[in-house]
């Protein structure tokens, strides 16, 4: 342990002594702040920064790093040394995190008295690459002696790799959502008020329910209540259908039923609801078919509830297929047969016992369905028209033409109030039960098959919607060749030519308009993928 700790000791001492402690605007990896290490206010150490440059809360965040070293030296008992270790690393982590919140760009937010006349007075700015450097020092001489201790076995590579996961999620996730509904309390003057909150959440544009009189809309907490209710409730009877139309029927095409159930999963979010467009948007190819053919009107129905119903059924459900294939493989054959010996026929079968033992994962579907549908953001901003979700609503709150950050910190509330509460009535629903099945020798044996009416009822569910999944994906390859859809659908390249042509008059130039976002979106996927 002590070796580890002297590593990571020397490794926070280079931090502090020899990198710049602030944010660099020319960039770490340019080295131009190496001539100003100590002398440069711009770019010198935290050590230089606090000695010569008036920045003296840097030299008192830093203490917690020189007794931690002084311990490391003068300490001999193992558990006691991984106790002050332990003590010394979260002071630090505790104190340079608290400096920096005191004293924000813009000038201190507190104690303003004891920064007059420093630099402190006019701010400071982010961390660099030296703070970074000590930062993880602290964390893991924290882990080290976390592990010194006799937690994780000892094992401090564990421990260390454990506490770099609590604090980059602490860090990346917990803190920003923080933040964020904290300013659900904010007034605008900046103060925090109770009352405030109260106000925003009681407003009408959540809670109204002017759309049941007929004299106006819902709130957007109801609409996207009743939206992620009835997704839940479809997305799980459709993978149910075609789950057990895979697993328990004769059904000639299951590979390729199977690979019509996985494709939403890949399609990126505005894809479904662009298809949807060219299908049943005013200018559609079912829309123009109906008109010419019945003389039916061409309207905006698709913009709206149903419009969005629709698409994220098309997206969730197979999320719902792919928890509940697995669940209706797992239930026992030998169950389903004994309970056939005892003369129960194929539909008795299948309501007394193998439907009851599917109860937690058709609950597990319901909820993923459910929350999805209260996160889904790209169909109800294309597809949604007049309809107030909760998930549009936040971005309107921020990106709009007044930013509202406190009505959309309240909004994030009422989305988590909303999540977690589907999450207990789900715990709820299931109970401590165990649906387990426990015999004394490896299960074996041929699932039972349902009964006429079921089956013909999963053919008439999954089939038709299977076949519409078809229809929709192929809107999306003939209307990239149509020269403009809806009103000349002549077929041309001219879309894919300017999308991604290349000229080679002076070398390979990408020319095309999409190969920018297309490398872009390759990039940060290539980097994402692996973390």
């Amino acid at each position: 342990m002590r070796k580890t700790a002297i590593q990571w000791q020397i490794i926070g001492l280079i931090g502090a002594i020899l990198i710049p402690w602030y944010a660099l605007h020319d960039g770490f990896w340019s080295f131009r702040w190496v001539s100003g290490i100590f002398l440069d206010p711009d770019s010198a150490s935290a050590i230089a920064q606090g000695l010569f440059h008036g920045r003296w809360w840097l030299l008192v965040s830093l203490l917690p790093l020189g007794l931690s070293a002084l311990v490391l030296l003068v300490v001999r008992d193992r558990r006691k040394l991984a106790r002050l270790l332990v003590i010394m690393s979260v002071a630090g982590l505790v104190m340079i995190a608290a400096q920096g919140f005191i004293v924000a760009r813009t000038g201190p937010r507190l104690f303003a008295d004891l920064f007059a006349g420093s630099p402190g007075e006019t701010g400071q700015v982010g961390f660099g690459a030296g703070a970074m450097v000590v930062l993880f020092s602290h964390l893991f001489l924290l882990t080290t002696g976390y592990a010194g201790m006799g937690k994780g076995r000892g094992d401090a590579f564990i421990v260390g790799l454990i506490g770099l996961i609590v604090a980059l999620v602490g860090v990346f996730v917990f803190f920003p959502v923080a933040h964020i509904l904290v300013q659900a309390f904010q007034a605008s003057d900046g103060s925090f008020s109770l009352g405030e909150f109260w106000s925003r959440m009681a407003s009408h544009r959540i809670w109204g329910l002017r759309c049941l009189a007929g004299a106006g809309d819902c709130g957007a907490a109801w609409n996207s209540l009743a939206l992620a209710i009835l997704t839940g409730a479809g997305s799980t009877l459709m993978g149910l259908s075609f789950a057990l139309v895979v697993t328990r029927t004769r059904f000639r095409f299951k590979p390729l039923l199977r690979v019509l159930t996985v494709i939403p999963i890949i399609t990126p979010p505005f894809v479904i609801g662009l298809a949807l467009i060219l299908l049943f948007g005013r200018s559609g190819a079912l829309t123009g078919l109906l008109h010419d053919i019945f003389g039916i009107p061409k309207s905006r129905w698709l913009y709206g509830f149903w419009g969005v119903y629709i698409a994220q059924l098309l997206s969730f459900t197979p999320i719902s297929f792919l928890v509940l294939i697995g669940v209706v493989e797992g239930v026992s054959p030998s169950m389903e047969e004994a309970s056939q010996t005892l003369n129960a026929n194929r539909w008795q079968t299948f309501k007394n016992v193998s439907f009851p033992l599917m109860r937690p994962g058709l609950a597990n579907a319901f909820l993923l369905g459910f929350i999805e549908s209260l996160a889904d953001f790209g169909n109800p901003l294309v597809l949604g028209g007049n309809l107030n979700v909760l998930s549009t609503d936040i971005f309107f709150a921020i990106v709009g033409a007044v930013a509202n950050t406190g009505r959309a910190a309240t909004l994030a509330i009422v989305l988590l109030v909303m999540t977690l509460g589907a999450f207990l009535i789900q715990r709820s629903w299931v109970g401590k039960k165990s649906y387990a099945t426990v015999t004394g020798k490896a299960d074996s044996g041929q699932h039972a098959s349902l009964s006429p009416g079921l089956e013909k009822l999963c053919y008439a569910t999954a089939l038709p919607w299977a076949a519409f999944t078809v229809i929709v994906y192929s809107m999306i390859i003939f209307g990239s060749f149509a020269k403009l859809w809806g009103y000349d659908n002549s077929f041309t390249l001219d879309h894919y030519l300017r999308a991604f042509s290349i000229s080679f008059n002076d070398g390979i130039q990408w020319t095309g308009v999409a190969w920018k976002s297309y490398f872009t979106t390759l990039t940060i996927s290539s980097i994402s993928a692996p973390l």
